[in-house]
This record gives C-alpha cells, structure tokens and sequence, in this order.
C-alpha cells in the first residue's frame, strides 16, 4: 500500500519541537518522547492513587477516633453518620437526635444517643404504592352525582392522570382513592369566600370569555367549579386588575424556597413531605407556607 505524501505541521507534547506527522491524532515528534511521556502518565497515576489512598485513611483514621469518643460536636456526629452538620442540625431540631448544650457556643451529643437513634428506627421497606391493591371503587354514574361531571369529562381525566380502572358486567369502575385524591387537589382554598362567576367578570371588566381564561391562567387565579359552572376568587382577580393592594405574601414558592435556604428541589421536598409543612396548590404551582417553613430551620434552640 502506497504511504500517503499529505503532512500536518505539529507540536510535539513531550519536547515542544514542530514535527510533520501523518495523522490528526499523532501526538509526539518520535518513539522517545512518545515513551517519555507514557512513563509520566503512570508516575502521575501512581501518585494520585496514593494520594487518594491516604486521604482514605486519614479519614477512616478521624472516623475511628470518633467512635472511641463519649461526647461528639455536631461536626463529628455529621463525619460519623456521613452527613452535613446542618443536617445534624435539622435531625436535633425535629427531636430525632438528642443534644446537650453547655455554653451559648459548646453543643455536643453523646454517642450512646446516636445508637438509641438508629436502634429506634429500622429501615422498613415500603411497598411500591403501584402494587397496592385496589378494593374501592366508583362507578361513572357515582361520580357524575358527587362531583357533578359529565361522562366524557371522566374518561379524559381519567387517560390524563392514568387512574385506574376495571371492567365487570358491563359497567366501568374507577378507582376511588384515585378519584378522591385528584379532586383534593382541585378543591379550592377554604379562606376564600368571596367569587366572580365568568358573566360576573364580564359585566364587571368588559372581558371577552378568550381575555377571562387568558387572564387568570396568566396570574394563577384560584377557581373552583361548581357542576358546569365555574368560578375565581374575587380577591386574587381584584388584586390582578389593581383594584386592591395585595397582602403580605404568606408563602413561599418552590424557587423563592430555594433559594431563600439554599436548597435542591429534592431537599426541599423531602423537608417539608416529612415535617408536615402546610402546602398549597394555586393553579400548576406549589408554594409552601412562609411562618412555619421559616421557623422550621431557624437554628436549634437547646436547652
């Protein structure tokens, strides 16, 4: 086969000459340099390994000392359990973790507790909730009478949301946790007393019905339906056209949350799901309750 007479001008990596190689990938003027610099890749590898090995056991080192420690700061107890030190923080404050407290600035928690707390409580699998049998159901003439839907209502929301269903002597039975759980979700804010219908809205503000559903899409208005008519929180629309001030936001939403406390939308949920921190749901968006998110992790306070 015929070499190819083509040339790149290069830098060879190892001793810095210009060379003319053959090919794109070729790195190295010659052989030697080429050999040069493969001896310093497996010196450089050898070192890191070694470096990373001796971290490894300084830090086993730390950990052992810890654990013939009685008395540990939360900073050992975070080393020890593998966690942050605002997360041994958070354990004390929900009273998961016992503390003592000597001095406004000398915490420390005794490693006897550590053990009652992870004694007390096992890791307990919880079965998949899509293996949980279904035993309650509505039929689709049941739920036309509660919620007050039509027919084709019930089976796209159905196909939307993937509720369950079966079949049985011709009648079609939905699931009634399901169903329940949905409409929770769309059940309106009980502070809210006072509603615009849509004919109220456009008598009121001169609003096409296109301009009604574009408008509190876009602000997020709270509605509520009431069989086939629907309504909007008098309050949130007045506050979105300007005629009354708005109050004192009362929650949080999910970004402000995270970044006001400096969190992952993981941390944030796992937070509030596990502590019970009042949410609501305004339109697609979840905000969480400012008073009690905000004292939630303000610092512990140990007697």
């Amino acid at each position: 086969m015929a070499t190819s007479n083509f040339r790149i001008k290069k830098i060879c990596e190892w001793c810095g000459k210009e060379f003319e190689a053959q090919k794109v990938s070729t790195r190295f003027c010659s052989h030697r340099c080429a050999n040069f610099a493969y001896k310093r890749a497996i010196r450089k590898k050898r070192v890191q390994t070694t470096e990373s090995q001796t971290q490894v056991q300084k830090t086993e080192r730390i950990i052992e000392d810890i654990k013939e420690k009685e008395y540990l700061s939360f900073s050992e107890t975070g080393r020890l359990l593998g966690l942050s030190r605002q997360a041994i923080y958070t354990m004390v404050k929900a009273g998961h973790l016992k503390a003592s407290k000597i001095s406004s600035r000398l915490s420390f928690i005794r490693r006897t507790d550590i053990d009652a707390m992870l004694q007390n409580k096992p890791y307990q699998y919880r079965m998949p909730k899509d293996t949980i049998p279904i035993t309650d159901f509505y039929t689709t003439n049941e739920i036309k009478e509660k919620f007050g839907v039509k027919d084709s209502w019930i089976f796209h929301i159905a196909k939307e949301h993937n509720i369950p269903r079966t079949f049985n002597r011709g009648k079609t039975y939905w699931s009634k946790k399901h169903i329940d759980d949905y409409f929770a979700k769309k059940a309106p804010n009980p502070e809210i007393k006072e509603w615009y219908s849509t004919q109220d809205m456009q008598e009121k503000f001169g609003m096409t019905l296109t301009a009604i559903y574009s408008f509190v899409s876009k602000n997020a208005i709270p509605k509520k339906k009431v069989g086939i008519m629907v309504y909007y929180s008098k309050k949130h629309v007045d506050i979105a056209k300007g005629l009354i001030a708005p109050e004192e936001p009362k929650y949080y939403t999910i970004a402000e949350a995270m970044e006001r406390f400096n969190l992952t939308r993981d941390q944030l949920y796992h937070y509030v799901k596990y502590h019970n921190i009042p949410r609501i749901k305004v339109g697609k968006y979840t905000k969480i309750l400012r008073a009690e998110l905000d004292k939630f992790f303000e610092p512990p306070k140990i007697e």
